[in-house]
């Protein structure tokens, strides 16, 4: 629809690793949802860059993971300093980011208002 959400990434190593991508939007059309995550918990993927991109929706909240909950395991987050949000992005930072990301997810609101 007026929602999208784009995922670009480099990284290394890694063997037939599964990831899933979830897009949703709120039942008012208000809110748009963006998770990309490897459902086995730890990426053994040595990323160099990632950037996940959102459209026609302003970001309200997104955190990015080191290890996706699995089992008894929690998520584990990114220290803070590890990526960097604007109003429509969310990518790793330069020279802080430990090259380690299983999971991303993002909350956006929509831009147009209804009247």
């Amino acid at each position: 629809g007026d929602y999208g959400c784009t995922f670009t990434y480099s990284a290394q190593g890694g063997t037939n690793e599964q990831w899933q991508m979830h897009v949703g939007v709120s039942e008012d059309n208000g809110l748009f949802s963006c998770s990309i995550w490897r459902p086995q918990g730890k990426s053994y993927l040595f990323f160099t860059q990632f950037k996940a991109e959102v459209k026609g929706a302003k970001i309200e909240h997104a955190m990015a993971y080191s290890q996706a909950a699995v089992g008894a395991q929690s998520d584990i987050p990114l220290k803070q300093e590890e990526f960097e949000i604007t109003d429509t992005t969310v990518s790793h930072r330069e020279g802080k980011f430990r090259f380690e990301l299983s999971k991303l997810v993002i909350i956006a609101k929509s831009l147009r208002d209804e009247l």
